[in-house]
């Protein structure tokens, strides 16, 4: 069965910034990799996992970089993982930022991969991989995701950390740019990983946190299907596509087949969509600068009349109304 598993778009921004640093055309990347450029903007939104994959090999392809993902990723650092890496920094040790990265990866950052560490003698080996085949660009994801393990890594140990040795599954090409980056040997291996001393595993958190963390929403499973359709309802929405064949062809169903499945769960793509845009209308009307005129827009109303039927109808209220009632 095809995957679902979603991922935060964190990693956008960067990619477009160093596409656009090396010359390359931002607009042909998110074109070739059928995203929208709105994403740039919105980094806490959730895409398909295998979009992300897409999107970091065509990047690397069209400016000829083979090291763009792990450069992307040690340079964006632990604040590049958002929620995930905010929550790992408050961990007290190494070892339990490590052990609580495997434990926290699905509910805070993405589905189908795994992370885990295993010791033997004086080496601490810490592995990522991903668990489905979800087609070109794994390998792009695995070494964007040992620059972020080499970053918290570094938030421990110093920024003068270098590993023992940084493996990649499979063969691979860039090696010299890649070793460039991480700053030590790059072999290839069954499972991408870092090899670094285990003694490492009980340094202190160098600035431990002070207060409660925050309530993270978490990333659906890929199996909470009604969940995973309602952010690509968001997605396509953003691309002036947001019926149910684009979406359904986004995962990769037919109509027919996406309409079943919705069905086993009791709803209809109809009502998910409805409900999807009602929710997204009053999170958008909260922040009181963005017009109204330009809200109705963004979810998908050429006339903001007809935006307006539609919000008195979820609501009982028009939209200037329901702001206004908002507390101050």
């Amino acid at each position: 069965m095809r995957s679902y598993a979603l991922t935060k778009a964190s990693t956008v921004g960067p990619i477009a910034e160093i596409v656009a640093a090396s010359g390359g055309s931002i607009a042909d990347v998110f074109r070739k990799s059928e995203l929208p450029l709105t994403l740039l903007d919105q980094p806490q939104r959730l895409i398909l996992l295998r979009d992300q994959f897409r999107l970091l090999e065509t990047a690397a392809r069209t400016i000829g970089d083979h090291g763009l993902a792990v450069r992307l990723s040690t340079e964006a650092g632990v604040p590049g993982l958002g929620a995930y890496g905010a929550h790992l920094v408050t961990l007290p040790t190494l070892g339990d930022a490590i052990g609580e990265s495997s434990r926290s990866l699905a509910s805070l950052l993405q589905g189908a991969t795994t992370i885990s560490l295993t010791v033997t003698g004086p080496w601490a080996r810490w592995t990522y991989s991903v668990t489905e085949n979800l087609g070109l660009g794994q390998q792009k994801n695995e070494m964007l995701a040992i620059g972020y393990m080499l970053a918290l890594l570094r938030y421990f140990a110093g920024n003068s950390f270098t590993p023992d040795r940084v493996e990649i599954a499979g063969r691979f090409d860039g090696r010299r740019q890649i070793e460039d980056v991480v700053a030590s040997d790059v072999t290839s291996g069954e499972t991408a990983g870092v090899v670094f001393p285990a003694e490492l595993l009980a340094l202190p958190n160098p600035r431990p946190a002070s207060g409660p963390e925050p309530d993270y929403p978490a990333v659906p499973a890929e199996t909470e299907l009604t969940e995973v359709v309602r952010h690509i309802f968001l997605l396509q929405l953003d691309q002036g596509e947001s019926g149910i064949d684009h979406v359904a062809a986004r995962l990769g169903l037919s109509r027919r087949t996406l309409q079943r499945r919705l069905r086993e769960q009791a709803v209809s793509f109809e009502s998910l969509a409805e409900t999807t845009l009602r929710d997204q209308a009053r999170a958008l009307l909260k922040d009181r600068d963005m017009p109204i005129t330009e809200i109705a827009l963004s979810l998908g109303y050429s006339d903001p009349a007809h935006f307006t039927r539609a919000f008195r109808r979820w609501t009982g209220e028009t939209p200037l109304a329901w702001r206004r009632r908002l507390p101050q």
